[in-house]
């Protein structure tokens, strides 16, 4: 079944705090958060992104914010896993102190090697499944023309979503950011609540969503 012809999602995004977020929710009223907080790599750590032309390393600057200085706190993950059955943490290897051991772990695989950012991002699970790769080349985030430094392609997120969620889960996303894990949901037909607390990013990522997702209503 193509995307044009799934039952779509519903998205409710809201600029504000995660954790005023959650807190309105009960016990595992989501099936599923898949979320990307910050690594806590300080502003240096997400200035650009690269792409390759002709064997020359390019690097698109972003504007730097202080959302970045550190990983969320104990009390964030405990609610993560209060509001959720079960959760996807990107960046997870930086936050280990919060997490308890998994044998799940999802990587992407950038493919292209040795260039000045890493060669993948690993995610923590929390199924007690094996571990999963995902390949695609670094470029096919180029093709999308990032709006945020730690921006994920849509694509990586409708895997995410066909290997572990079904349509009509409900999903939380506690760190909107780009917006690209809301069209996946939107097409997956999933029913994403999702955040952010930047209201620069908020309005960039729902402006994308909006070109890219034509029916889409807001909450």
């Amino acid at each position: 079944m193509s995307d044009a012809e799934s039952p779509k999602g519903t998205l409710e995004l809201s600029c504000e705090d995660c954790m005023a977020l959650m807190a309105r929710y009960p016990d595992k009223h989501f099936d599923l958060a898949i979320v990307d907080p910050p690594y806590g790599l300080g502003q240096d750590g997400h200035a650009g992104s690269v792409r390759v032309s002709d064997g020359k390393q390019l690097r698109r600057v972003f504007e730097q914010k202080e959302w970045d200085k550190q990983i969320p706190p104990a009390e964030y993950f405990a609610e993560l896993r209060r509001v959720s059955k079960n959760q996807i943490v990107w960046g997870g290897n930086y936050m280990t102190a919060h997490l308890p051991p998994s044998r799940c772990w999802v990587t992407w695989d950038k493919v292209q090697r040795d260039l000045c950012m890493a060669d993948g991002e690993s995610a923590w699970t929390s199924f007690d499944e094996p571990s999963r790769i995902w390949t695609r080349h670094r470029k096919i985030l180029w093709d999308e023309k990032p709006i945020h430094p730690t921006q994920k392609p849509v694509k990586l997120y409708k895997w995410l979503l066909a290997k572990y969620a079904k349509p009509g889960q409900r999903i939380l996303d506690t760190h909107l950011g780009s917006g690209s894990h809301a069209i996946a949901c939107h097409y997956f037909g999933a029913h994403l609540t999702a955040c952010e607390i930047d209201a620069d990013y908020f309005a960039a990522a729902t402006a994308r969503i909006q070109r890219e997702t034509a029916q889409t209503t807001f909450l």
